[in-house]
Formats: structure tokens, C-alpha cells, sequence
């Protein structure tokens, strides 16, 4: 194994007299090197306490040692802290650009405060940075700023001053001028002689501040809850829909929904939007209503197929009231477009629509399974058939069975 050659040391009166004197002959006296005490005369005198200079007792320094010792052991438990978090995350500022002038300034302090207890290469790698770029900035800080947008009026004499970047902030945020958009906002402060920019510059500048024009817009109250019937056979909304084909045709579907159950009471599948259609399905439903005795509401939009000839024969007739929607009251048909939803996102645009008879067949078995199988969520258990008959009383109770299952869970 090669051999550690122990490094040599020379008293620090010595070396004290030849960085104050510069006269390399009382070193060769001594037999140092003349490289070793040349490299002498360009550093700094270093701060050395002997022995003679205390004047503290044995008690005193093992106290102050002991100190020292747990102050080093929590720095130094600090540090691997630091390392173990710059080893997970893959901090390094290698590529990583510091615009900020200050942040650099508070880098090069830093960087000088280390070198006093560390070697600067060790100070470099612990950062990721190069010395080169630490030189760069040292230069740099010598120049009008460290930032990367100097604010130097020599290398940008065209930048605006913080005075009129001011006053763009309060045209553009004041609520006199709250109907002008930004671009002519900034020709109407050229022609008031408030400020000259372009309205480029003025886009940039409302960006870069996060202004925020005074537009606050009032909007109408919306209702969070729509018309609701006491009772079924009180109101009824119909609508009709279109259901495109795989061959480009189209197929028109026609229902009428039960405000109070949701319950679907007559629906028709045709090839053509006619009058009949709609007339077809009001009859039916009306045939086989709870409550013949009254006459529904059917809340209608105001399409040709709701407001015919036709339709006005079953009006006039007293089979049904019509109200078209947000005319001659202030509701929408919100209701049966729900389930226009439903009926084509979860079912019908599930399987290939090749024909109106495959639609009639699909849209069968969707009421049927609407109607009867599916409890409404608007009712926490019952379905539309239960609460169109009035037999929601048989229903299987949902809350006990939850109770029962919590009981069930803790047991």
C-alpha cells in the first residue's frame, strides 16, 4: 500500500511574519519551502488563540466544549436532513434559471458566508452551480441589477416608467371606463393625453399585473326548483325528440311524464313529426289517468307539434289545459328533457339504431324498466309506478334496512 505522507505545519508566529514583512528569508531560515511561503504572503492572517491568551478555568472550558459539541451535533444532524432532502427531491440549480436579482444576491451572500468554514468547490457542488456562473454573477452585480429584465433606462430606454405603468392600472381598473375594452382603451388614453401606449402594451401589462376589469355581471336569480305537482295527474309535461339513425334517417319520439311521479304515461316512436303524434299521446294518457274527473296542465314548449289545429280541438274539447313554457308561465320542460337524457345516454345510444322498429323496441323496454324496476332518486326508494298509484306504502322501507345493516356492521 502506498505510503500518507503527514502533511507538514509551521508555527503561525512564522507564518505571521513573513505575510507582514513579504521577506521569504526568515522561512527559508526555518527550512519551509519557498512555494509553501510564498503561498503565505497572499492569504489572509489567520485568527489562532494559544494557550497563555486563556484566562478561563478547566470548568468553564469543558462547559463551553460540551456546548460547542451539541451545537455541532445538531448542525451536523441539520445537514444530512438537507442532503437526505436534496437527494429525494433532485433539487439542483444546475438547470435552473434564477430571474430574480434579489434571489441571486441572497445566493452570492450565501455563497461567501460558506466559503469561510468550507472550500468553495465544496460549497458549488452542494448547489449545482458552476463557478463560472458565479463569476458571472459577481460581475453582473457590479452592473445596474442581477435580474434578468434589467431595469437599467440604457438597456431598455423605450420601458415605460412605474408612473405610467400606474395610471394604465387605473384606467384600466376604474369604473368609469368599465364599458371600454382594453384596446381602445389604450386609443382613448392616447387621445386624452393620459398615457401613450400601445394596446399591445396594454394587454402585456394587464396580464403581467392580474388587473381585472370591473365587469362584474348581474345575472337573474335561478330557481333551484322547478314546478312540482301535489298529487298525480296534475301536471304533465310532453316534448318531443330526435333520434338520429345509423343510415342518416331520423326518428321522432314523443312522450308525456307525470310531474308528481315521474312516471312516463304514453310514448310514441314514429318516422315523421305530425300533429297526431302529440294529439295520439295525450289521449292515451288521459285515458287511463287516476283522476278522470280533472283536467291535467300539460306544460308544453312551443314547437309546431304542441300548437296545431289539433292539439287546440283537445284543449277547447276539456280534455286538457295547455301552458307553453316560459310564455304563459315561468318554468321550463326541464323534466321530460331529464329523461330525454337518460332514455339516450344510458340505453339508446348503447346498442346500434338501425331502424325505427329497433328504436320503438329499445325505447319499450326503457319505460318499462323506468316506470316499474328503477326507484327515483327524487324519492329515496319508490318508483314512478308506486307513486303515480299510491302504493309506495308497500315499498320495501329503505331506511330501516340501512338501519339494520349499521346495527348489523357494529354487531
Amino acid at each position: 500500500m502506498p505510503s500518507i505522507r503527514a502533511q507538514q505545519r509551521y508555527d503561525h508566529r512564522l507564518r505571521n511574519l513573513v505575510q507582514h514583512t513579504g521577506d521569504l528569508r526568515f522561512a527559508a531560515a526555518c527550512g519551509v519551502p519557498t512555494s509553501t511561503a510564498r503561498g503565505w504572503i497572499g492569504r489572509q492572517p489567520a485568527e489562532v488563540v494559544g494557550l497563555s491568551e486563556l484566562t478561563r478555568t478547566e470548568a468553564e472550558l469543558r462547559r463551553d466544549v460540551m456546548m460547542l459539541r451539541r451545537r455541532v451535533g445538531k448542525l451536523a444532524a441539520l445537514l444530512r436532513l438537507a442532503l437526505a432532502l436534496q437527494h429525494a427531491s433532485g433539487f439542483t440549480l444546475a438547470r435552473t434559471r434564477l430571474p430574480d436579482g434579489l434571489a441571486k444576491a441572497r445566493m452570492l451572500r450565501a455563497v461567501e458566508q460558506a466559503r469561510t468554514h468550507m472550500p468553495l468547490r465544496g460549497v458549488l457542488r452542494f448547489l449545482g452551480i458552476s463557478a463560472r456562473r458565479v463569476q458571472a454573477w459577481r460581475r453582473r452585480q457590479q452592473a445596474c441589477t442581477l435580474g434578468d429584465r434589467s431595469s437599467c433606462p440604457r438597456t431598455s430606454p423605450q420601458r415605460l416608467t412605474h408612473t405610467e405603468v400606474q395610471a394604465i392600472g387605473d384606467m384600466a381598473t376604474a369604473r368609469a371606463y368599465r364599458h371600454v375594452p382594453t384596446g381602445r382603451l389604450a386609443i382613448l388614453a392616447q387621445r386624452l393625453g393620459t398615457e401613450c401606449a400601445s394596446p399591445s402594451t396594454w394587454y402585456s401589462l394587464v396580464r403581467r399585473h392580474r388587473w381585472r376589469r370591473p365587469r362584474h355581471r348581474v345575472h337573474p336569480s335561478t330557481p333551484s326548483v322547478g314546478v312540482r305537482a301535489s298529487r298525480p295527474d296534475e301536471l304533465w309535461h310532453i316534448d318531443t325528440t330526435v333520434i338520429r339513425l345509423l343510415d342518416g334517417t331520423r326518428a321522432y319520439l314523443h312522450a308525456v311524464i307525470d310531474n308528481y311521479s315521474r312516471r312516463i304515461l304514453a310514448w310514441r316512436v314514429a318516422d315523421r313529426s305530425t300533429a297526431a303524434n302529440s294529439v295520439a299521446v295525450l289521449l292515451v294518457a288521459s285515458g287511463q289517468a287516476t283522476a278522470p274527473e280533472g283536467t291535467p296542465d300539460v306544460l308544453a314548449d312551443g314547437g309546431v307539434e304542441n300548437v296545431n289545429a289539433q292539439v287546440d280541438a283537445l284543449v277547447q274539447a276539456g280534455i286538457v289545459r295547455r301552458l307553453l313554457a316560459l310564455t304563459e308561465c315561468a318554468h321550463s320542460n326541464s323534466l321530460i328533457e331529464a329523461w330525454w337524457r337518460s332514455l339516450k345516454h344510458q340505453w339508446l345510444f348503447l346498442h346500434p339504431l338501425d331502424s325505427v322498429a329497433t328504436v320503438r323496441r329499445l325505447v319499450a323496454f326503457y319505460v318499462d324498466e323506468h316506470n316499474r324496476v328503477i326507484p327515483h332518486a327524487a324519492f329515496r326508494g319508490p318508483t314512478p309506478d308506486e307513486m303515480y298509484f299510491g302504493t309506495e306504502d308497500t315499498a320495501p322501507g329503505l331506511p330501516s334496512r340501512m338501519a339494520a345493516a349499521r346495527a348489523a356492521r357494529l354487531k
